[in-house]
């Protein structure tokens, strides 16, 4: 059973949070006590599962659905949410996708696809949310990078760049939020255990991360909770890896 706590009450949306990393983030959440609003686009019967795991643990969950591409979609879904049940304490920005290919191959599709969803949904998501969390005076905001971002990788320059531009906007973002107590910091995974290493050559593809495993979802929704806490309420505009030593 989950007991109440000083999170009674905060709403946290967490985008992309019916599988990998986002349900991880969305379940440790909601055992911390916040009030979880959990997105999706397509994975409607996986957001189900999801919010009948958190109501049957003792927690509140309620779902949201739109296309983080979509920036009519999210503006209109998102301005209504607010106009209902006010501003979100959280904002975990999780949802993304992946097409790699070596730069030559790479189509317009792979190349706009990529970044539209990734790079624009962190507009998208976070223009219509950000002045009622800015009337607030309080919050927290979450991205998630990767280790592309960080420093590159082969067959993913489009995936790198969308993920190295959310490293550019929030920390942007972090500066002009700072007066308003709204804290802004990024989190950016190695290789993970999710659907999007799935079918891959695992043991060659952690031969180089020093820890010689992937990461767990659940130790990225570690940061992610504390990072949500009261307790992180001085650390703002930071990019933080969880990745084994890989970078």
């Amino acid at each position: 059973m989950i007991f109440e706590t000083e999170n009674a009450g905060k709403k946290v949306l967490v985008t992309g949070a019916s599988g990998g990393i986002g349900r991880a983030i969305a379940i440790a959440a909601a055992k911390d006590g916040y009030e979880i609003v959990a997105h999706y686009n397509s994975g409607a019967e996986k957001a189900e599962a999801l919010k009948s795991e958190i109501e049957g643990s003792g927690g509140k969950c309620s779902l949201i659905q739109f296309n983080i591409a979509d920036r009519e979609d999210c503006r209109k879904k998102l301005e209504a949410w607010s106009e209902e049940n006010g501003a979100f304490y959280g904002v975990v920005l999780n949802a993304g996708i992946c097409r790699d290919n070596i730069f030559p191959a790479m189509t317009d599709d792979d190349w706009d696809g990529v970044l539209h969803t990734n790079l624009d949904g962190f507009y998208n998501v976070l223009r219509p949310l950000v002045m009622p969390m800015c009337k607030k005076r309080k919050g927290r905001i979450i991205t998630i990078s990767s280790v592309s971002g960080v420093v590159g990788n082969k067959g993913q320059v489009n995936y790198s760049a969308s993920k190295a531009g959310i490293i550019g906007a929030t920390k942007a973002l972090a500066l002009e939020l700072a007066g308003r107590k709204i804290t802004v910091n990024c989190i950016a995974p190695g290789i993970i255990e999710t659907d999007m290493i799935k079918g891959a050559p695992i043991e060659e593809i952690v031969s180089g991360v020093p820890m010689k495993r992937a990461g767990k979802p659940e130790e990225v929704a570690a940061l992610a909770v504390f990072l949500l806490g009261e307790q992180a309420g001085y650390i703002t505009r930071q990019v933080i890896s969880v990745n084994g030593g890989l970078a």
